[in-house]
């Protein structure tokens, strides 16, 4: 079969740009669709499930669904319906306009996991063509296709993962080599209609499709603008912020009450380099700040069911007297890496990884992390249990004997143990605010975690201030900054308006800083990461920036860094991990890091801004 129109720009363009996707999701999973109507990643039926979709990471073999009208020239253009996840694709041409409504109910309202297209004519007649080429278990077993008839098919995988999918169409389906097409015409107001299901029952439950399929789109519209609605959040830039919000609300598991870093797996942090990691997977300290977020903007639900998945499935896990630093979305802690050879990678970009064998570093901060969320949770949440502080209080008595070991870090460097600074910062977190959580409570306390702490404070002041630099250190002896000290006054643990702490953020804007953009750190000074490769700017690293900006009150410098970063958000409002130098999105899409820091730096200056010091000051 020719694919109308597309065969000279599908060989020039065999990828589009990652900013270039929109997301829906259903609370269990995420698909990634694209300007030009074709979905190119999904994972099914949940969120660390094998790929059935993944063109983004092997446009030939990765396997993908997607519909378009046959113009020879056309505008496309992508937008959701206001305050939800519903994705409209509209393809404008002289010719006429179609559009594609992508969803997915959400598991709160119904049980199966579907992904939905709705293809709507709004002008003119229009002709399209779809095609459904899943690539099961990513993309390395074959599958088996049967008719049951002609707008009805069933995929079954021949690999391990034995995964069974149902395509549903409203138009006729032909079957050509193992794949599925319709080629349909659409006048205004008329639809088509496609589902595709994960089969986990044999028996089939009749139903009316078309209606099916509007009432479905229905109740997901509103669960959403229910869900944005609960948001206390009522200041400055509250589009934006509410965006952010519904990502990472996509990011968390109805299930479990876990929460992925993102979506996708090995996208790279640069084009050609090595730094393609999976991040489909539930980081103590990435789901940490999450709900802090969360906590902020008024959801504590959200938060209520993490707390409870890390309960449940962190410290239940038999062997393992330590806290894990990720698990996966279910609570399973071997995340062995492995590398998909038979994936090119993102324009050849390769290894393409799963798994993520960064499972057994040490990353000492995350209990600071932990903690932060619990105190936060205990105090605008709900109190939390005895039986869960006396978890948490054996995991406060190893940090407190062994907060002075080496570790790997926030950045997760496979380059050898450092005594970093910001993990030294987050264990004097995890024991102030476990201090505050007992004086609250009243729960009983080791006295020497008093002792550890101010022990912790000192050693920041001692062993990482360096005179001859002005700054605190990435590590003792280390030439360098690192953009994570920015997180120091956010903490709370230094003023952010101390001498010492402006003298290290003027030292950070010379060595890590070019206008809003931020870098991690000096490849070439650091701590070596492991890896040669460069990387871009980190958004979340930016995010900090204006926040310790405001924080310091200078606020009009920060307003203006934080409007432009708003800039570089792809046209719907979402964030990869890094910018490149051109700008472009590279690393995993989208990513909660980014989000969660935008939401934290909008409402601390929305807070500035509203303060009555500043009100004579013209913003």
């Amino acid at each position: 079969m020719v694919w109308y129109g597309m065969k000279e720009v599908y060989k020039k363009h065999r990828y589009q740009p990652i900013e270039n996707y929109g997301i829906i999701g259903d609370l269990n999973t995420i698909a990634l669709v694209g300007l030009n109507g074709s979905i190119d990643f999904m994972c099914f039926p949940d969120f660390d499930s094998p790929s059935i979709f993944a063109a983004l990471l092997d446009a030939d073999k990765g396997g993908r669904f997607e519909i378009r009208p046959e113009f020879l020239e056309m505008k496309t253009k992508q937008l959701y319906l206001p305050d939800t996840n519903v994705l409209l694709t509209r393809f404008l041409s002289a010719d006429g306009v179609g559009e594609i409504t992508d969803f997915m109910p959400v598991e709160e309202l119904y049980s199966g996991k579907e992904l939905i297209r709705r293809v709507t004519t709004i002008r003119g007649e229009v002709t399209y063509q779809m095609r459904c080429l899943p690539r099961f278990n990513y993309g390395r077993s074959s599958h088996q296709l049967e008719a049951i008839s002609d707008t009805e098919v069933i995929f079954t995988s021949t690999g391990e993962d034995k995964t069974r999918l149902r395509l549903l169409s409203s138009v006729p389906l032909r079957i050509e080599n193992g794949d599925v097409f319709a080629h349909f015409t659409l006048t205004p107001n008329q639809t088509a209609d496609f589902l595709l299901e994960h089969i986990e029952k044999e028996n089939h439950e009749a139903r009316d499709f078309k209606a099916f399929i509007t009432q479905s789109l229905f109740d997901t519209v509103n669960y959403w603008k229910n869900w944005i609605a609960q948001s206390t959040y009522r200041g400055r830039w509250m589009e934006t912020v509410n965006r952010s919000a519904l990502v990472l609300k996509l990011l968390t598991s109805y299930k479990y009450g876990s929460i992925i870093a993102a979506p996708t797996f090995s996208l790279p942090e640069s084009i050609n380099g090595k730094r393609n990691f999976d991040y489909r997977y539930t980081w103590i300290r990435d789901a940490s700040f999450t709900i802090y977020a969360f906590i902020r903007l008024g959801y504590t639900k959200e938060a209520g069911a993490f707390m409870n998945w890390v309960e449940k499935s962190c410290f239940d896990i038999k062997g393992q007297n330590r806290l894990g630093i990720m698990y996966s979305i279910n609570g399973k802690r071997q995340l062995k890496e492995t590398i998909l050879e038979n994936l090119e990678g993102y324009k050849k970009s390769a290894p393409v990884r799963i798994g993520n064998d960064a499972y057994s570093q040490l990353q000492l901060d995350i209990y600071g992390e932990l903690l932060d969320a619990v105190y936060l949770y205990n105090k605008y949440g709900e109190p939390i249990s005895y039986d869960f502080w006396k978890d948490l209080e054996s995991q406060i008595e190893w940090l407190s004997q062994n907060w002075n070991q080496p570790d790997e870090g926030i950045w997760e460097v496979r380059g050898g143990k450092q005594h970093f600074l910001y993990s030294r910062l987050l264990c004097w977190v995890a024991l102030d605010r476990a201090i505050k959580i007992s004086e609250t409570r009243s729960f009983p306390l080791n006295p020497n975690w008093h002792t550890e702490r101010d022990k912790i404070f000192n050693s920041i002041f001692t062993d990482f201030w360096s005179e001859e630099k002005q700054a605190f250190m990435q590590f003792p002896g280390s030439d360098t900054v690192d953009a994570s000290a920015l997180l120091m006054p956010l903490i709370r643990f230094i003023s952010p308006k101390d001498p010492r702490w402006l003298s290290t953020l003027k030292r950070i804007e010379d060595e890590l800083v070019s206008d809003s953009l931020v870098y991690r750190y000096r490849h070439n000074k650091a701590a070596p990461d492991g890896f040669l490769s460069r990387e871009g700017t980190f958004s979340m690293c930016s995010f900090w920036y204006v926040e310790c900006l405001s924080k310091s009150g200078q606020l009009a410098k920060a307003r203006l860094y934080f409007e432009k970063m708003l800039g570089y958000a792809n046209h719907l409002g979402l964030y990869s991990e890094q910018l490149g130098f051109e700008g472009e999105h590279l690393g995993n899409f989208p990513q909660a890091f980014t989000h969660l820091g935008l939401i934290s730096a909008a409402l601390n200056l929305n807070q500035q801004l509203n303060d009555s010091r500043n009100k004579d000051v013209n913003y």
